[in-house]
């Protein structure tokens, strides 16, 4: 944050109790980040920024804080919008309310499909939001080079944009081997950036040295406690996350401590509004932490400051004079139940969503040219001893098993182009959906976003892909040779263009029809959308095939 030389004199005014701050909070118990103190004060807040904590100040709006606790505004560490499935201005209204005030987003989906169209976009989202939403230059637009995708980012392409918006990150760099083999295009994009997100699941020892040393700052691909405790010791900041598809809150809560909680943030990665309502957002993380022992101090830093600090903003994580006036208050600490929230000086209420000022869209539209299919597309040809790809609930990690694909627990899936480029159908094997009947189609797959589906029989398989070549995107259900549900995504096949609530009412009915598929996953659209990243270990499908991960490479 730069102040303003305008609003000095202001704030110095306003700290010293010479004229009236734009909005007081008085009487809140504040719970300081610095050393876990309560102090029961005022907090005087004058152009977006706290100009004084102590008493006695006064100010034109007063919020009466007797009773709540302060904090700071939470802050996500990566996520991607597009994957909560609904454009920006419905993300900030989903999240604010659940205190995060502040989130680092990825466009790499929307990239992936539209070029950089997509950093276009959510700029211009990002500059007209109530939330600071912090978008990152995407450096894998494609991932790699074993799929097809709809765009590509060049280095040139970057360069530009990093000149436009200088302070702008690298977003996740999620090829790994392109670093250790030092591909010269991947040096060339890093070397344009000071800050780099990682993506490094399971990576460790000598390798992970060089992944750091490169210059690579975070993880949020940590799914055991050991991967990131060493992350830890090599200095990453690793960000503990819960989304909707993956969940490794669990797991990792032994490493957040008071002393290592400055190397911990929290992120979600990918959360659908569904969640948001029924679970919250890093709301939730922050109270499960405390109620399974973490402590508040410990919690609350991986929430905010330690974020704020470790991506370089100095201007919040603090409830503290010059801070960015981000601010939650509290019914209740260790439940991490929000009363209020206070975005950049200004109470979060229905008016301060203006929809009339987001950007447009519909360039994104009409992006799935995939021709009409048949069953025929989807022959069950079986093995005695297929790979087949090993879904495990609640991870994106998947097992490369080695099966006879007769077997009532494994299903057919494929994975279709779907830019009208090649026309690439590939086929293979997945066990742990646990579908009984019907098909279930998703235009999200990750990250290139070709079409998945996983079905018990070819016909039903054809009618959930020919559903989504209808609706432009999103998830289709079928059963018995119809159309069950479809969620429509028609915004790059990836983002809905109705409210939060009306998606989040379509994935209760999408929900049900899934149920009756005999489906026994938490998140199936979710997870099938990551059966075609061959970034994350072990075995995954994309539209040219198999891909075994570890060794980075086309099976034959």
């Amino acid at each position: 944050m730069r102040l303003f030389a305008m609003s000095i004199p202001k704030l110095v005014d306003v700290a010293q109790s010479k004229c009236l701050s734009d909005l007081v909070v008085k009487n809140v118990r504040i719970f300081h980040l610095t050393d876990g103190a309560f102090e029961t004060a005022d907090i005087a807040i004058a152009d977006g920024i706290i100009a004084g904590v102590g008493k006695d100040y006064e100010g034109h709006e007063v919020i009466d804080g007797t009773g709540l606790t302060a904090v700071p505004g939470f802050i996500d560490a990566h996520c991607h919008v597009e994957s909560s499935m609904v454009t920006p201005f419905e993300f900030a209204r989903a999240v604010l309310p659940h205190g995060v005030t502040t989130a680092f987003c990825d466009p790499h989906e929307l990239a992936n499909v539209a070029g950089t169209a997509a950093f276009q976009y959510f700029f211009r989202a990002a500059a007209v939001s109530p939330m600071d939403l912090r978008v990152r230059l995407s450096p894998c637009v494609p991932d790699t080079h074993l799929e097809t995708s709809g765009a590509e980012v060049t280095v040139a392409d970057l360069a530009e944009w990093k000149k436009r918006h200088p302070d702008a990150g690298l977003a996740e760099l999620m090829n790994v081997p392109g670093v250790l083999c030092q591909d010269p295009q991947v040096l060339e994009k890093m070397a344009l950036f000071d800050f780099i997100d990682g993506h490094c699941p399971l990576l460790g020892g000598k390798a992970l040295n060089a992944y750091v040393a490169a210059g690579v700052r975070n993880c949020h691909e940590c799914s055991h406690l050991a991967e990131a405790q060493e992350k830890v010791r090599r200095g990453m900041q690793v960000l503990i996350r819960e989304g909707t598809a993956a969940r490794n809150l669990e797991e990792l809560m032994p490493l957040l401590t008071v002393e290592t909680s400055p190397f911990c943030s929290f992120c979600t990665d990918d959360r659908n509004p569904l969640d948001v309502q029924e679970k919250g957002h890093l709301d939730s993380m922050v109270a499960r932490c405390i109620a399974k022992g973490v402590p508040p101090l410990a919690a609350y830093r991986a929430a905010s400051w330690s974020t704020a600090n470790a991506m370089r903003l100095t201007d919040r994580g603090l409830v503290a004079p010059g801070q960015r006036a981000d601010i939650v208050l509290l019914k209740d600490l260790e439940a991490c139940q929000v009363a209020t929230v206070i975005a950049k000086g200004r109470v979060v209420k229905d008016a301060l969503f203006d929809k009339s000022v987001q950007p447009d869209g519909a360039f994104s539209r009409d992006s799935i040219k995939l021709r009409a299919v048949t069953a025929a597309d989807f022959p069950f040809v079986h093995s005695d001893n297929a790979s087949v790809i090993g879904v495990i609930d609640g991870s994106l990690l998947t097992e490369h098993l080695h099966l006879p694909t007769e077997s009532p627990e494994i299903q057919r899936v494929a994975v279709l182009e779907r830019y009208g480029k090649n026309g690439n159908i590939a086929l293979g094997w997945v066990k742990g959906f646990g579908l009984k009947r019907g098909a279930i189609a998703s235009s999200v797959g990750h990250d290139s976003h070709n079409v998945c589906v996983v079905g018990t029989n070819p016909e039903d398989m054809a009618v959930a892909v020919n559903a989504l070549r209808e609706s432009q995107g999103g998830f289709a259900v079928a059963m018995d040779g119809k159309v069950a549900d479809v969620l429509p995504l028609p915004l790059g096949g990836l983002m809905s263009d109705q409210p939060m609530e009306v998606v989040a009412d379509q994935l209760r009915t999408l929900r049900q029809a899934l149920l009756a598929t005999g489906c026994t996953l938490e998140a199936p659209t979710l997870q099938l959308a990551f059966i075609p990243l061959p970034v994350i270990p072990h075995l995954k499908l994309t539209d040219k095939g198999l891909v075994d991960v570890d060794k980075f490479q086309l099976l034959e």
